[in-house]
């Protein structure tokens, strides 16, 4: 399932938040640095073993970063830099907390693969932008067909990590499951969104 391509539904669910943020008049891009900061807790909160506390900040880590593109709509602050920056921010928050189970549950080694896949993952999306030339954007997104390719994104790999981070609480090395359980997950959904590329442009000659 690809909860990325139903964020207009779950947008009712998180819209609220981002509502009343912008009725304080906040700027988008320090909502954006509450994510991060909020990100940086969660990843240390796991590497010191409390998971059910990285669990809590990686879940307000997702609220501000879903708030900041409703504020900068609603305020009319919406900027190109505040894409790239909230880019960089979510890039920077996966990398750090991803690092930070796999390593404190798995070992170095499963951190390593975890991040490369994810990161992967992710930039699959801007090549293709790069070198197949999507460029329409829709209310500040850039529209492209991988929107919809790729059942385990970075809503699906955070949901897992909540459950994963609960049950480690009273399972003990459900977290280290979870981190295989993450790694095989994201190489299927990489597969998926190369295959699917390859598909679909796997003959085009320049």
């Amino acid at each position: 399932m690809n909860l990325t391509s139903k964020r207009e539904i779950l947008k009712k669910i998180y819209e609220p938040f981002g509502l009343s943020l912008a009725y304080l008049n906040l700027p988008p891009n320090l909502i954006t640095l509450f994510s991060v900061i909020a990100g940086l807790l969660a990843a240390y909160a796991f590497w010191a073993h409390h998971p059910l506390t990285g669990a809590t900040l990686l879940i307000i880590s997702g609220l501000f970063d879903l708030a900041d593109g409703i504020v900068a709509r609603e305020t009319g602050r919406a900027t190109k830099f505040g894409a790239v920056l909230d880019w960089l921010a979510d890039k920077l928050v996966d990398g750090l907390v991803l690092g930070a189970v796999a390593a404190a549950y798995a070992g170095p080694w499963a951190a390593v693969v975890l991040i490369t896949l994810n990161m992967l993952h992710t930039f699959v999306k801007p090549v293709a932008y790069a070198e197949i030339g999507f460029s329409q954007r829709e209310k500040g997104k850039i529209w492209d067909p991988l929107e919809g390719v790729g059942f385990f994104g970075r809503p699906e790999t955070h949901l897992s990590l909540v459950v994963f981070a609960v049950l480690e609480r009273f399972f003990s090395g459900a977290l280290t499951v979870g981190v295989y359980f993450l790694t095989v997950m994201t190489a299927l959904s990489l597969l998926q969104r190369v295959v699917y590329l390859y598909r679909r442009y796997g003959k085009d000659y320049d």
